[in-house]
């Protein structure tokens, strides 16, 4: 049993191990490095834009262009940074339509995959919706990425969700936005935090969570919910517990490790879609967890004793789930859809009031991280220009 716990909390932090795959579930996995990573740079600017809060950080961010896709010609660019409810100061790419000025837009604050950072998947959709006119945001979580926060690559389910709420907080009062006219996009494990978000931001006029985790039930029940009794839980607690007193020992938190520098054959395809996506020119990115180091081994305590969804069935406003048909993960997408509106749907799309389950077929978990032809831009449009006025 303390092996199969070992190789589930492995899994969800990345470390290329998996309960199903007793083959990767030694979790000794080398830390890996990539030959593709982009070298350090020198070339740091101050953002260009502080919130106007004197509470915020300064902080020295990246000016280049790093991100993992081809920057646009129909939008402006620029760093931006706000700060939480805890004081955590967050750092995002604000992405602004050229024909912006003067205007009252319609806004989306975007963010995930979980492990991820803003150069990745969230920045690719905060482009491509700022291409259809939206003003977007995409932000690193509290403790990742560029976002401040201590100690680094922990995470939190309260905290994550408000980071959330900070972002509508800055796009609520920027010049250029409408403020009765904000939604938010969360990607992964940030579709669950995105719906968490909902339920209690009332600003929130409208929510997408594409390819979601519900990162609090992985945690407590496994993959499948195959893990789901009382003991599997409390042998995972006695091992974080454990670690607790060996990172305090050490004066440091141990790391879990990202998705490995490689995977055997008999590794399950969900982590193989991992690693073309996170270890590969693809997707790789120097500052994310899941392609480097992973998340610390203790970040899974807080989800362990969090449901996320608790009152998902509440959100009044309106929601879009997205899930690939062939994705692994897909149950977590229609188990919210349950949560949210009480009808029990398997592979199928289904609206209930306005909330809606979109299916996309043929696609799998990693597809609508970054595959223009599977990610459904045009109908995440129109659901944000219905309900975003």
């Amino acid at each position: 049993m303390k092996k199969i716990i070992l190789s589930a909390l492995c899994a969800l932090f990345f470390a290329g191990c998996n309960a199903n795959c007793p083959q990767v579930a030694d979790c000794n996995c080398p830390q890996p490095v990539c030959e593709n990573a982009a070298t350090d740079t020198d070339n740091q600017a101050k953002s260009a834009e502080q919130a106007n809060d004197k509470g915020v950080q300064a902080m020295e961010l990246e000016q280049n262009w790093d991100k993992v896709f081809k920057q646009s010609d129909k939008v402006d660019h620029k760093k931006v940074t706000f700060r939480n409810r805890f004081g955590i100061t967050l750092a995002a790419d604000m992405y602004i339509p050229k024909d912006a000025a003067g205007k009252k837009l319609p806004a989306i604050a975007v963010s995930g995959p979980f492990g991820a950072v803003k150069e990745q998947s969230s920045g690719l959709y905060a482009q491509t919706l700022a291409e259809r006119g939206f003003v977007t945001i995409a932000f690193d979580p509290s403790f990742t990425g560029e976002s401040g926060g201590e100690p680094r690559y922990m995470n939190s389910p309260d905290i994550n969700t408000e980071d959330f709420g900070a972002a509508v907080d800055f796009l609520a009062t920027h010049e250029l936005v409408n403020p009765d006219a904000i939604g938010i996009l969360g990607i992964c494990g940030w579709g669950g935090m995105a719906i968490n978000a909902a339920a209690i931001d009332t600003r929130i006029k409208a929510t997408v969570a594409s390819t979601m985790y519900d990162m609090s039930r992985v945690t407590a029940n496994n993959y499948n919910d195959a893990l789901d009794t009382a003991e599997a839980r409390q042998t995972l607690r006695m091992q974080m517990s454990e670690q607790r007193t060996i990172d305090y020992k050490n004066g440091t938190p141990e790391r879990a490790g990202g998705v490995p520098e490689s995977l055997p054959d008999q590794a399950p395809q969900f982590m193989k879609d991992y690693h073309t996506y996170y270890k590969t020119p693809r997707g790789y990115h120097k500052r994310s967890l899941n392609s480097n180091e992973g998340w610390n081994k203790t970040a899974a305590i807080s989800l362990l004793n969090t449901k996320l969804l608790a009152y998902a069935n509440e959100i009044v406003n309106p929601v879009l789930i997205i899930h690939g048909a062939d994705a692994h993960s897909r149950y977590f997408s229609e188990g919210a859809f349950e949560k949210i509106t009480g009808k029990h749907v398997e592979n199928e799309n289904a609206t209930v009031g306005n909330k809606e389950l979109m299916i996309i077929p043929d696609a799998n978990h990693i597809d609508l991280y970054d595959n223009m032809e599977k990610i459904p831009f045009d109908k995440i449009e129109s659901f944000y220009k219905e309900n975003l006025k």
